[in-house]
């Protein structure tokens, strides 16, 4: 069941779910049934000719393969046709265990050829942090995006019950209380361990 706008205030209000945000007005972010997240100043770009593949089996192939990058206020981010950075949203949110939330872009930016993610559109219940946006333009002209824009949704979903292991209680967690974008960590998945 996706929660209402009268709902997901009333989850902000309770404590259950945290918005922390630099904007007074964060709850005007509301909408019937999401809200909408703004984006950071902070990007990180792969250096693709300068390495030449990310090795899941091979952590060292991560290293050193991105570069953070840090925007004044009002500058733009130019994200070039075929490009793929990320982003992160300025607000930190907090999931409760018995509540997922779904990142999605929105149709304003999908009309302009940017998709916000590639598959990580599901946030666990029991995460907190940022969310670190897979920024792409599939557009044949450049699109400038700016901190502050609202640049994508989340709709929360109420859970049959809590999770019995929450994200914040997960023995391999990689990425609860981001701040910044992360690249992935996907070399520590259990799979892969020597």
């Amino acid at each position: 069941m996706i929660l209402s706008d009268r709902d997901i205030r009333a989850q902000i209000e309770k404590g259950r779910i945290t918005i922390q945000s630099e904007n007074p007005d964060v709850l005007n972010q509301i909408h019937a049934s999401s809200m909408d997240l703004r984006l950071g100043r902070h990007f990180k770009i792969y250096k693709h000719s300068k390495y030449p593949v990310l090795d899941p089996k091979n952590m060292e192939s991560f290293e050193g393969v991105s570069k953070l990058i840090e925007l004044k206020n009002g500058d733009p981010f130019i994200v070039q046709p075929g490009e793929f950075v990320l982003g992160v949203t300025e607000e930190t949110v907090g999931i409760p265990d018995d509540i997922v939330a779904r990142v999605e872009g929105r149709s304003s930016l999908g009309r302009l050829g940017i998709v916000v993610h590639s598959t990580a559109g599901f946030v666990d219940a029991g995460f907190v942090g940022t969310i670190t946006l897979e920024i792409s333009n599939l557009n044949r002209m450049p699109v400038a995006l700016y901190p502050g824009m609202r640049v994508c949704q989340l709709a929360f979903e109420q859970m049959s019950s809590p999770a019995e292991v929450p994200y914040n209680v997960k023995k391999c967690s990689k990425y609860q209380g981001q701040e910044l974008p992360e690249e992935s960590r996907i070399c520590v998945d259990p799979e892969f361990e020597v």
